[in-house]
């Protein structure tokens, strides 16, 4: 725990520090006093001083500030005419615009750096590969497979989920993908949105090629009867189709290490295929599921623990339906309307059926059926692959259309909440913000850097949103007083304020709601 919030401390400093530099620049610029400059709210923990400025480090990471001589309107007249050059309030309005827009300024800058440097090093990322593809849907039957890499969108080089993510025009034409060691090219002619969410729903997390028999002994499936190809999925091996051999190499232990295979296949199995529930079922008539439909663990007192189920079952159906993945026992177990459900099991060779009673439990506002039961599921680790570098001055013009795309995607998803086209309940907040940060600082230094650059440009954008209290409504206060050719009247700066306060806490709340509900 305290070295994922070490990451989260590290993810979030450099967008704070740089947005509160770029306020922090501006202002001396125009010779404006900075009397703080802070990392975090609330109690110091650490400072010094240096000319004016009292520099800072506080209890509460989530932002930061800085406080300007004379930045309270409110107070203007109070301060001394031989000091007013000095204060935020007395300076000329373009440079109160540049003063407040410094902050946004300096985040869209940070990710300019990011993407650049990122080019210019080269990346590591994982490979954009899509997860399960049923055959009975439009993707299959425009050719997509299980396993598939995404190399182009559009004749568009895409080498990270960031790239996938932030690809242009409306229409997704055509999706070049890498199909073991051959390339090709699909046309599909789909809205890009439609094609983003497909594959986000699709994440690539592919079972190891391991099956059970009825005792719950474990077997490696191959291709080949050398050996087992660690690299193909069970789910990729689906796709096969005609009079296909599988080859079985029998595990000397009821461990997953993939070492502890005997050295020679075990059993062959024939099976012809014409479609993906001939290969699944095809296993089940000759008595094998895959191992993630084994039982790795019992939760103790539970309705499963209750009604007899134990580790090394292997669970076989729910309601007299067959599965086929452990995936499907929880979406069954929702869609059944029964208070009681029938679990079919393989216990040492012989065929039995519990009785259990699901517990109800909330997620958030959605009712979850559970039985405590849990899969000692395998997958195939994800692929890493580096780029090179992309040269200089390339890195230089390269980063200009990744900093802009990711403003104009970043845009359109502001506009789809506006909307309701996206529910409000997608806002994150810190936990959510610090979820994203561990799980791609595990993934690669690069997939962490890009992370950072994307939220680095959100904070440009919600900082410009036109909220009193934030940025934005500081700039919004200057326009109007251009429009109104004076400053505004104190009354109107109050309810403005207070209007802006309201919102913010609003958003705030509905974030940090939102985070509390995806952990319960």
């Amino acid at each position: 725990m305290f070295e994922k919030f070490l990451i989260f401390i590290l993810f979030l400093c450099p967008l704070i520090f740089f947005h509160e530099l770029g306020h922090f620049l501006f202002a001396r610029l125009f010779k404006v006093r900075v009397e703080v400059f802070s990392l975090g709210f609330g109690p110091k923990l650490f400072k010094f001083k240096k000319g004016f400025t009292e520099y800072a480090v506080s209890l509460i990471p989530l932002g930061g500030y800085i406080k300007m001589f004379g930045d309270d309107p409110m107070l203007k007249d109070e301060i001394p005419e031989e000091d007013r050059k000095y204060s935020f309030s007395f300076q000329k309005k373009w440079a109160r615009f540049w003063i407040v827009f410094g902050g946004p300024l300096a985040n869209i800058i940070f990710a300019y750096v990011l993407f650049f440097l990122l080019l210019l090093v080269g990346e590591k990322a994982p490979e954009v590969k899509f997860g399960m593809i049923h055959s009975n849907t439009s993707f299959y039957e425009k050719g997509i497979r299980t396993g598939d890499i995404i190399k182009k969108i559009n004749g568009d080089e895409v080498f990270n989920p960031t790239d996938l993510a932030l690809s242009t025009g409306e229409i997704t034409k055509t999706i070049t993908v890498q199909r073991g060691k051959t390339t090709k090219e699909i046309a599909l002619g789909m809205n890009q949105k439609q094609f983003i969410e497909f594959f986000m729903g699709r994440p690539p997390f592919l079972r190891k090629p391991i099956v059970v028999d009825s005792e719950g002994v474990k077997y490696g499936v191959s291709l080949d009867s050398i050996g087992v190809d660690w690299s193909m999925s069970f789910d990729q091996m689906a796709d096969k189709t005609g009079e296909v051999n599988f080859y079985l190499f029998k595990f000397l232990s009821n461990s997953d290490d993939e070492q502890l295979t005997v050295p020679s296949h075990s059993k062959v199995l024939t099976l012809n295929i014409n479609k993906q529930s001939d290969f699944f079922e095809g296993f089940l008539k000759l008595g094998f599921l895959s191992s993630d439909l084994l039982v790795k663990s019992i939760e103790m007192k539970s309705p499963a623990d209750i009604a007899g189920i134990k580790g090394n079952d292997v669970i076989t159906g729910i309601n007299g339906k067959r599965l086929m993945s452990f995936e499907e026992l929880p979406v069954n177990l929702q869609q059944s309307k029964d208070v009681i459900v029938k679990i079919d099991l393989w216990r040492k060779g012989k065929e039995i059926s519990l009785d259990v009673t699901p517990r109800l439990i909330y997620r958030g506002d959605v009712q979850v059926k559970q039985i405590g039961v849990y899969s000692g599921v395998e997958y195939i680790g994800l692929n890493f692959v580096q780029s090179k570098s992309k040269g200089f001055f390339n890195s230089l013009y390269l980063a200009v259309g990744r900093t802009s795309n990711s403003i104009i995607k970043t845009l359109e998803g502001f506009r789809r909440l506006i909307t309701n086209e996206v529910s409000i309940k997608s806002i994150g907040g810190p936990i959510a913000i610090g979820k994203v940060a561990v799980d791609s600082y595990n993934l690669s230094l690069s997939y962490f850097f890009q992370i950072m650059a994307l939220i680095s440009i959100n904070l440009f954008i919600i900082n410009l949103l036109p909220i009193p209290v934030l940025d934005g409504g500081h700039i919004l206060f200057i326009f109007l007083e251009v429009i109104n050719r004076g400053p505004l009247s104190r009354r109107k700066m109050e309810i403005a304020q207070q209007v802006g306060l309201s919102l913010l806490l609003l958003l705030t709340f509905a974030a940090l709601y939102n985070d509390f509900s995806r952990l319960l």
